[in-house]
């Protein structure tokens, strides 16, 4: 009975080391298609190495060399992993070769946009955005936090117009918290899915759409005070935070915010903007007014600033009229000119500035039109027209 014991413990050991050596066979045979560049064999006989011997960190990590070798991001990491996870003996190589697929995935996906905004024919931009995309997964695939990774996908996912495939990437560098584009697009995503949601209740009237409105105007909101609370000084995030404000109705929460924001920081041209701009919409024109022209004192060449400061004029000088005729009165139109005459200069600052509106040179045109200056409103209509070809 021992001898059949002794026997058959024998004959496992020789079996055993019969597997082992068909296993090496295979190892030794993916290496040297390797050195041959034979990747596809190589990959053949490492996926049957690792099926029989799956705690080969090393074949492991030749499988995964040649899966980058196809551009197969996805399994090259999963088969790193795989190494990694057995021991650390190829880590530096690992490293070395995600760095390196990382760079080419990258600079084929800033190719590919490229070819994408370029391309005069439709199809043929889908398909390159659509590359680009692939891409740009890729290197995130390689480096989880990487942030130039995420924001071109972001970037490319926007510009194909897959909007909601470019939330994931905008939320994971938000979490990151060193990107204020990422706050600043991420926020006016979640505030237009609102707006739209919130006007096609006005439609439906629709419950369910009234309150995925709420949620993505309070994410909305949420997201971009985080921002603001990274980036104090971004105009950006500071612009559409208090759009998101008025959109959902919020105002006294908007007034509240840069009203304290300008008491804390007078000479914060921002804050001074912002604050104008939630003044301007509860149509409290004075104090807007006083707001821009602060911004404007600032930084006279702020654009933004000085064209809600005409705006605000024009608004002013409309809301008398409008007043007067709701009371069945003679509106006081002297003080209406007075209005537009004030805001005459900051419109022609701007449209210097910015030439080619041709919205705003039509409401030049008005503005002339309503001071009397029949031959500049007709020169500021002409503009308008010609802008528009």
């Amino acid at each position: 009975m021992k001898k059949v014991l002794i026997y058959l413990s024998l004959l496992s050991m020789v079996l055993g080391f019969m597997a082992f050596d068909c296993s090496s066979q295979q190892l030794a045979s993916a290496k040297l298609y390797i050195q041959q560049k034979q990747y596809d064999k190589a990959k053949d006989a490492l996926v049957i190495e690792v099926g029989k011997n799956p705690a080969n960190d090393e074949a492991w990590y030749l499988l995964g060399l040649t899966y980058g070798e196809e551009e197969n991001f996805v399994k090259m990491v999963e088969s790193y992993d795989k190494s990694l996870g057995i021991s650390q003996k190829y880590l530096q190589e690992i490293n070395q070769s995600k760095n390196y697929y990382w760079a080419i995935s990258f600079n084929k996906g800033v190719k590919f946009f490229n070819l994408a905004v370029k391309s005069e024919k439709p199809d043929s931009a889908k398909i390159f955005f659509d590359d680009a995309i692939n891409m740009f997964k890729a290197t995130v695939t390689m480096e989880p936090d990487s942030i130039a990774g995420y924001s071109n996908l972001a970037m490319v996912e926007v510009s194909s117009n897959h909007i909601d495939d470019a939330i994931p990437p905008l939320e994971k560098i938000t979490k990151i918290g060193k990107s204020p584009e990422a706050f600043s697009t991420l926020g006016q995503i979640y505030v237009d899915k609102g707006t739209t949601l919130k006007d096609n209740y006005k439609k439906s009237k629709a419950v369910d759409d009234s309150v995925k409105s709420v949620e993505y105007l309070d994410k909305a909101i949420k997201i971009l005070e985080d921002g603001k609370s990274r980036f104090p000084d971004n105009s950006e995030i500071l612009l559409r935070v208090s759009n998101a404000y008025i959109v959902a109705g919020k105002m006294d929460v908007a007034v509240n915010a840069f009203k304290e924001g300008v008491i804390k920081e007078p000479e914060n041209k921002y804050y001074r903007y912002n604050y104008g701009v939630v003044l301007l919409n509860l149509k409290q024109y004075e104090n807007a007014v006083e707001q821009f022209k602060h911004a404007v004192a600032l930084d006279p060449d702020y654009p933004s600033a000085i064209y809600n400061l005409a705006v605000s004029y024009i608004k002013w000088g409309a809301s008398i009229r409008e007043i007067a005729d709701k009371k069945g009165e003679t509106a006081d139109e002297p003080l209406i000119k007075d209005k537009f005459n004030l805001a005459l200069p900051h419109l022609e600052k701007y449209l210097s500035l910015k030439p080619k509106e041709p919205s705003l040179w039509e409401l030049l045109g008005q503005v002339y039109a309503n001071l009397g200056m029949q031959d500049k409103a007709n020169d500021a209509f002409k503009k308008a027209e010609e802008y528009r070809k």
